[in-house]
């Protein structure tokens, strides 16, 4: 491999990976345990543990996804990280945590980055030596950061599919993405992934678990709709701890509302019951907002776009007589709406009706973006049963995709974000 000087330190990295991460948007959302160790007795506040089980799905990573490499190489000085371009501070706790586990986990399994043998002779060093050495760590998203489309469950799902790949580890690591971002832990799989809750107060039992792979339900959509791309208000860690504080009703929904729920829907899912799915998903996001109201002070992720596009499916779906599209809301006011392929093309021609782009509104990029889909004059007696006047600009662009599936290593070294001859971002 080639080497390259930095400041007169050489800086050939011996081992380079890259991988995708996907998002995923839970239909049985979780509120976590952040600065809080007295609920249902006392558990590590450190290790991001759920005060109930969610479960979610897995979004296709070619329409959202991070892509992080990292290098790693004994010349290198310390640990640094380049996010969407710029350099970031490694001080970050979580970071810090996902690197000591990942480096943990590799000394007890006596693994390490992995050469050929003739790097290995060359270089002259050991398989352990390498687990002293430092990494250089880069991530892109292709879509907006802290906007509340889960990018810091694809981030730290990325963070640790590519340093496992880095390091040699093999099996479960959802734990590990947990403690970087709770949801993270869920998109360590694709298709259809419930985090259990787990019992114990060390966390080992707090994990993710497949439920159905990517290609169980081929025919669900997902239609993004992006309200603001803008950085959230309220964060969704900084929220939670708020709300596992003060809302009774947090605690009767975790003890007496999601255990069931859990149950349904996962029947629901391998039994690809959709309208079963789209009740249970509309009301367990009408019920995290609740909890929200219910928080002291209280939190509002949703705007009244968020709230127009919640009767407007309402609305749908009773001209129909039938739940043909759910909407879900996380911490943020964009929807997310479940439905069949079958009713992409009706779906998507009643939402631009109503919330039509203006000429100048995406900056010359597609407004429908993402998976294609035919765009048509919405049916007129939809629109004669619903009067709803059109609001022009009030969505930045749409997002059509579908289930997918689990982190992936790029093997191409084109697609390495950082430059194999010297680790430093391209």
């Amino acid at each position: 491999m080639a080497s390259a000087e930095e400041g007169g330190v050489k800086t050939t990295p011996a081992k380079i990976a890259t991988c995708r991460a996907p998002v995923n948007i839970a239909v049985i959302k979780y509120y976590m345990f952040i600065g809080f160790t007295f609920y249902r007795g006392k558990r590590n506040e450190e290790l991001i543990l759920p005060v109930n089980s969610s479960l979610s799905a897995t979004l296709h990573i070619d329409q959202l996804c991070t892509t992080t490499t990292i290098a790693a190489s004994k010349y290198f000085t310390k640990d640094r990280i380049w996010l969407n371009g710029k350099e970031e501070s490694l001080e970050n706790p979580r970071l810090k945590t996902c690197l000591k586990e990942i480096r943990r986990r590799a000394r007890t399994r006596k693994s390490a980055p992995e050469d050929s043998e003739s790097d290995q002779q060359m270089n002259g060093i050991t398989a352990e030596d390498k687990l002293d050495w430092r990494v250089h760590i880069c991530s892109e998203n292709n879509f907006p950061t802290a906007a509340g489309l889960a990018s810091s469950a694809a981030g730290y799902a990325c963070l640790v599919a590519t340093l496992a790949e880095v390091y040699g580890i093999k099996g479960n690591v959802s734990d590990i993405a947990r403690q970087g971002s709770g949801s993270a832990c869920r998109s360590m799989y694709g298709g259809f992934v419930q985090w259990i809750m787990g019992e114990r107060d060390d966390g080992i039992d707090s994990i993710a678990d497949q439920v159905e792979p990517e290609d169980h339900w081929p025919n669900m959509r997902v239609l993004i709709l992006v309200v603001s791309a803008e950085k959230k208000s309220t964060s969704s860690t900084s929220g939670m701890q708020t709300t596992v504080n003060t809302s009774p009703l947090l605690q009767y929904r975790a003890d007496h509302v999601v255990p069931q729920r859990m149950e349904d829907m996962i029947k629901a899912v391998k039994e690809k019951d959709f309208e079963a799915f789209a009740e249970l998903t509309m009301k367990d996001s009408n019920q995290f907002h609740a909890v929200c109201l219910d928080t002291h002070p209280p939190i509002s992720y949703m705007n009244d776009i968020s709230r127009t596009i919640v009767s407007l499916v309402h609305a749908y779906n009773d001209f129909h007589n039938r739940t043909k599209v759910a909407y879900t809301f996380d911490a943020g006011p964009n929807a997310v709406l479940y439905l069949l392929e079958k009713d992409v093309s009706d779906v998507l021609s009643f939402i631009n009706h109503c919330f039509p782009p203006s000429d100048s509104s995406s900056n010359g990029e597609t407004f429908i973006r993402g998976l294609a889909a035919d765009v048509t004059t919405p049916n007129k007696k939809l629109l004669n049963a619903v009067h709803f006047d059109p609001r022009p600009n009030s969505l930045r662009y749409i997002i059509h995709t579908k289930v997918g599936p689990g982190p992936q290593t790029i093997e191409e070294t084109a697609c390495h974000l950082l430059d194999p001859a010297t680790g430093m971002p391209k």
